[in-house]
């Protein structure tokens, strides 16, 4: 005999929006660490550096990136939530002064979404009733618990991803050291970021050859700037010796 489960327990869905934070620091800090450090070591290479040197700049680059990436997205995220508590704590203070005008409001919001004024006037109340901030959070500010700023989670996840994405063409440096190595590392970088861009579009729900595609073409672009610009300095040296 099968036993049915109450409908909110048969029923669940889970969205991509639940995994944008998170996806969204470990993206970037992945691609930024194959990125740079690849670039990176391409340039250095370029200006004729030896392989040792190589190897030393590419381990200072995963470091520095890596706590620069910490500490850049937990400001940024950071001041994100103190954006997101300040309208929090005037949207409290405008419940406590005037709840019928905020019920209004909130009836007026739905109104404009397709409920006639009867029905919104319905909604509102009972929302409001159940929990009046979180309606008005939720339906006038566009802010929710799964979407809200993690300081330390985008932090931890930045610096994390930055340092195996930075791994990855630091190990291709020690394998494939010698005359050769600008070759290895830029074409395998550019493996790496297809990988890593096509995996985030279909974790995303986009298309896996417009994200490998697109953050392919950056890479590309990045390392050749950079390898010119390190040739350009080994040049300028060599007419100052």
């Amino acid at each position: 005999m099968t036993t049915l489960r109450p409908r909110h327990e048969r029923h669940r869905e889970r969205h991509r929006t639940d995994r944008i934070g998170w996806l969204r620091a470990a993206v970037l800090g992945a691609n930024d660490g194959v990125i740079s450090t690849a670039s990176l070591v391409v340039g250095v290479a370029a200006a004729g550096t030896g392989s040792a040197d190589l190897l030393v700049t590419g381990i200072a680059g995963l470091v520095a990136g890596a706590m620069s990436m910490a500490a850049g997205e937990y400001v940024s995220v950071y001041s994100q939530a103190d954006t997101e508590q300040a309208d929090l704590a005037r949207e409290r203070l405008e419940l406590a002064a005037d709840p019928v005008a905020e019920q209004r409001e909130l009836a007026g919001l739905y109104v404009a979404r397709g409920l006639t004024p009867e029905l919104a006037a319905e909604v509102s109340a009972q929302l409001m009733a159940h929990d009046a901030l979180g309606a008005h959070a939720r339906d006038e500010l566009g802010l929710s618990t799964e979407l809200a700023a993690q300081p330390v989670q985008a932090a931890l996840a930045s610096a994390a991803s930055f340092a195996v994405g930075a791994a990855l063409p630091l190990a291709v440096t020690v394998l494939a050291a010698g005359p050769h190595v600008i070759a290895w590392v830029s074409g395998t970088a550019l493996v790496f970021l297809a990988v890593l861009g096509g995996l985030a579009a279909q974790v995303g729900g986009a298309s896996v050859w417009t994200g490998a595609g697109r953050v392919t073409f950056w890479g590309a672009i990045a390392m050749a700037v950079t390898a010119a610009a390190g040739s350009v300095f080994d040049h300028l040296l060599a007419l100052l010796r």
